[in-house]
């Protein structure tokens, strides 16, 4: 029975994985994909650092839009660090692929204070929002900091 099951949780991953393997035809697919991903949700986060930082005006609806999209953003670039897209135009270092575990923890810390954000943005306080925002951009730094050549 254990064999069974095992058997069909092996199946199970291996089809799941596979629109995610199957949507790069190129590893250089999958690098301009994460790339783009993080672009688009770097964008967003900017604009309500912006917003944060006072060089922006405060505007509570643009401030919940955006969290909401890098919310949604912060879920995408993962599936695009694959078995050979640590070569080619990259600033990904190696340490991603030997400490896939570390990594992996960082990209969910990330979502879990880029969520946070998302919520207290929904509140309109900017107090909160100031908060989040710093908890998640220490979230960024630190995988930045850990994975990332400058």
């Amino acid at each position: 029975m254990k064999t069974i099951i095992a058997a069909a949780l092996v199946a199970a991953t291996a089809i799941l994985s596979t629109p995610a393997m199957a949507q790069f035809q190129k590893p250089e697919d999958a690098i301009k994909y994460r790339k783009a991903s993080l672009t688009v949700m770097a964008t967003h986060f900017g604009r309500i650092g912006a917003m944060v930082n006072n060089r922006a005006p405060f505007d509570a609806k643009v401030a919940a839009d955006n969290a909401a999209l890098v919310e949604t953003m912060s879920k995408l670039p993962w599936a695009a660090f694959g078995a050979g897209t640590d070569k080619g135009e990259t600033r990904a270092l190696p340490a991603i692929w030997t400490e896939q575990a570390k990594f992996k923890e960082g990209a969910e810390k990330m979502q879990a204070e880029v969520a946070k954000l998302s919520a207290a943005a929904k509140t309109g306080n900017l107090d909160s929002i100031k908060t989040a925002f710093g908890a998640a951009g220490q979230s960024c730094k630190a995988c930045h900091d850990n994975f990332r050549k400058e």
